[in-house]
């Protein structure tokens, strides 16, 4: 039996009217991955940041590159 690993599938946002950010706790330094929405500033979260890599997936998923923005 041979496993493959999944390869990561690419997904878009509106780069338009959202950016990717971080929202970080303050109290207990949670991590969110998302995308807030630049007009009215709600966010839209997509994934929970445990560790560096699961930062990579995140970028690599929207193909994201350089800081994200990280709020609090």
């Amino acid at each position: 039996m041979m496993l493959f690993k999944k390869k990561a599938e690419k997904k878009t946002y509106d780069k338009e009217n959202k950016k990717p950010v971080i929202r970080a706790s303050i109290c207990n330094g949670e991590q969110v991955a998302g995308f807030m929405n630049v007009h009215t500033g709600s966010f839209e979260e997509v994934m929970l940041i445990r560790d560096s890599e699961d930062l990579f997936q995140f970028m690599n998923e929207y193909g994201i590159s350089g800081d994200i923005e990280k709020i609090y």
